[in-house]
């Protein structure tokens, strides 16, 4: 079964709506949001996969009702308390106990140069490409992680077992089916594959269209 944030392609949902020009937040809680979880993320104590699989783990109600910037605080409590920087009766009380400084701090002098150089996600591996642009390709049949049961993966419902064609090759990138649940990088090749719209659902909006997914090496086969 897939957790409530594969959701792609599903009907109900409405249109997706895009942002007002030169629009960042729609609330000024929304950037200090983003701020908290930066600032605590730079600790080390998890990585952006983990951070994503957590908000995956949401209960889906809690999923269906959240706001985008609620799912990141509710993923953001839960990883506190996984790692042990505060407790449930802490945050229910909204108080936490005083901190020594930690070992890695986020300071506001070095924002932009953070944010500048981002997470990169290559990594050499030892894994070469079986694949390359032009090739058909077909994804897994099932989308599931095939590390941990009801683990996370980067591969969405809607496209497992799908047959698409690679159109680019970005080189060897950490796996996130691995790395979400920290049992290393493990780094294999990447792809950009692109799939027919009308392969993907019976009745697409737009026919003609392509959806373009990365998608990792062990995700894929030849047609």
């Amino acid at each position: 079964m897939t957790r409530p944030h594969d959701m792609g392609g599903r009907y109900g949902d409405g249109p997706v709506i895009p942002e007002a020009e030169g629009e960042v937040f729609h609330a000024d809680w929304h950037a200090r949001a983003l701020s908290v979880t930066l600032a605590v993320a730079a600790h080390g104590a998890w990585n952006i996969d983990v951070s994503r699989h957590v908000r995956e783990k949401l209960a889906p109600m809690d999923y269906a009702r959240f706001s985008y910037y609620e799912k990141w605080m509710a993923g953001l409590a839960d990883l506190l308390v996984e790692a042990g920087m505060v407790t449930a009766a802490e945050l229910a009380a909204g108080d936490a106990a005083p901190q020594p400084p930690a070992d890695k701090m986020l300071t506001q002098e070095n924002v932009p140069a953070v944010l500048a150089r981002g997470g990169p996600a290559d990594r050499p591996s030892s894994v070469g490409p079986a694949f390359k642009p032009g090739d058909v390709v077909r994804t897994r049949q099932i989308a599931a992680n095939m590390f941990v049961d009801g683990g996370h993966t980067r591969l969405p419902q809607y496209a497992a077992g799908a047959t698409g064609r690679v159109i680019r090759y970005h080189g060897t990138h950490v796996l996130p089916d691995s790395s979400a649940h920290r049992l290393g990088d493990a780094p294999e090749p990447l792809y950009a594959v692109a799939f027919a719209a009308s392969d993907l659902w019976s009745h697409p909006e737009n026919p003609g269209d392509e959806v373009i997914l990365d998608l990792w090496q062990s995700y894929l086969a030849p047609a």
